[in-house]
């Protein structure tokens, strides 16, 4: 098995320091560490020396935050794994990215799990495609406008988050469809789907329906419970789901009471 490279970005000594001992604990031989340093300037200087395949890189650091190192590069050519102590903000826009992230203090069965997502989707042109991604959600804020990284099986899509119209559960895997006429099938469940793109504008209406909002059409009790989409299509809605689904109905429209 082919050795993987690696530094760590992260300007706290002991999170360093645990992170090179889990490494050296569990992955002797089939992780290898070329460099640990405490700032995103020395990161710069170690990606460039090194050429790692993976950059572990702390979020919130002094002077420049984790997400500065991109603007130093013209192009990405190593896999990003975002570190931080806890769920800021931020997180949303990694996960959208389809980036990976591990909170502090790392612990060997995360990093199992981060590596092996790493073998099977490790691609430069894809992580290029991911932090172009990331940072135009950073820089949008979050919202409709945001960018997803779906994982499909050959690789990525992105798709503008308000672009999706609804997505159908197919077994273990999603089928997203989109205003384009486009479909996709992501290598998530509709329940990792509706994680993350969770808010008042997605809304899981059925087990295996997860409806953007903005494209509702109309609601039928009469009919079964159902809605249309405004592309046309017909769905039921859960009756379990439905108390759920009208108090976002009422909060997103002018809902006129009989």
């Amino acid at each position: 098995m082919e050795t993987i490279t690696c530094i760590i970005v992260d300007d706290e000594p002991k999170a360093r320091l645990i992170f090179d001992e889990v490494i050296g604990r569990y992955f002797k031989g089939r992780v290898k560490i070329l460099a640990s340093v405490d700032s995103v300037k020395a990161g710069v200087a170690a990606i460039q020396e090194h050429r790692p395949q993976i950059v572990f890189l702390d979020i919130e650091m002094p002077f420049e935050t984790g997400f500065r190192l991109f603007d130093y590069f013209t192009s990405i050519d190593f896999e990003v794994i975002f570190l931080t102590a806890h769920k800021e903000h931020g997180i949303n826009a990694i996960k959208c990215a389809a980036l990976d992230y591990l909170l502090k203090p790392v612990n060997y069965i995360d990093l199992m799990s981060a590596f092996a997502r790493y073998e099977k989707h490790q691609g430069a042109h894809a992580s290029q495609l991911r932090i172009e991604t990331l940072l135009s959600n950073l820089g949008q804020g979050l919202g409709i406008t945001q960018k997803i990284a779906l994982p499909t099986r050959d690789g990525y899509s992105m798709e503008y988050i308000n672009d999706i119209v609804y997505c159908e559960a197919d077994v273990n895997y999603t089928r997203i469809h989109t205003i384009t006429n486009k479909t996709h099938l992501v290598t998530k469940t509709l329940k990792a789907v509706e994680d993350l793109l969770a808010g008042e504008t997605f809304v899981r209406i059925h087990k295996s329906y997860l409806i953007n909002m903005n494209y509702l059409k109309s609601y039928s009790k009469s009919d079964g419970f159902q809605i249309v989409l405004e592309t046309g299509q017909k769905l039921p809605v859960a009756q379990r789901k439905n108390d759920e689904f009208m108090r976002t109905l009422a909060i997103k429209s002018k809902v006129i009471e009989r």
